[in-house]
């Protein structure tokens, strides 16, 4: 019996309806992401690859076509459903951190487990989590705009962590990371990799695709297959 692929697309179309006219992001995209695959979506800008993050987080839904998260049809799931596959199966490491200026790095890390559980972190996981991505307990407790950019985007891990998802997508973890920093956040996600999750980057830096198992090359909206 053949495995259910963890995210599929099949025929997926993703129009933005505009004052100026439609914009085709996505045109009848097909893709397969296995289980515990490390995949790389690279692509010129404006090639619709962050659309298509976009649609697989469950962020954004499909104009037309079949997208199945861990077997499931998103566009056949209602926003409480949706937002529950995001809580428990999806974490998410964008560019710019997306962390909330007004909370501490244990707060932003600990804000997915509250709304997740409804309660408090009382178990230790989200100060584990930090100490494993490289924050101790006196950074933990400063604000976004008191850490670096690497120390932001290592408290982004943590809080894509804290719900224990298979799948991490990535929104060019390392674009706004110095050379030596970027080096050592791919490292923590490869050895996320190793541990069985599956891992979706998208990025424009060759060096950081080439240490994918696959690359997806879009452009113009689909697989470009030259």
């Amino acid at each position: 019996m053949t495995a259910v692929p963890v995210i599929e697309l099949r025929d997926v179309t993703k129009i933005y309806p505009l004052p100026s006219g439609d914009v085709l992001a996505l045109d009848r995209l097909s893709i397969r992401i296995e289980r515990g695959e490390f995949v790389a979506i690279m692509g010129p800008s404006g090639s619709g690859k962050s659309t298509l993050l976009n649609q697989i987080g469950g962020l954004d839904v499909p104009t037309s076509g079949i997208l199945r998260i861990t077997g499931r049809n998103i566009r056949k799931m209602s926003d409480d459903e949706l937002t529950d596959l995001r809580l428990n199966a999806i974490g998410y490491i964008f560019q710019k951190f997306n962390l909330i200026p007004l909370l501490t790095a244990f707060e932003n890390v600990e804000y997915p487990y509250i709304l997740r559980h409804r309660c408090n972190d009382t178990t230790g996981r989200v100060s584990r989590l930090l100490n494993d991505v490289g924050i101790n307990k006196r950074m933990a407790k400063h604000k976004p705009a008191e850490l670096s950019g690497g120390q932001q985007q290592r408290v982004a891990i943590a809080r894509a962590l804290v719900n224990d998802p298979d799948i991490l997508l990535c929104d060019e973890p390392t674009g706004n990371l110095d050379t030596k920093t970027g080096a050592q956040i791919m490292e923590m996600l490869t050895a996320l990799h190793r541990q069985g999750r599956t891992v979706i980057i998208v990025t424009h830096d060759p060096s950081v695709g080439d240490q994918a198992e696959r690359i997806i090359r879009i452009k113009d909206g689909r697989v470009d297959e030259t």
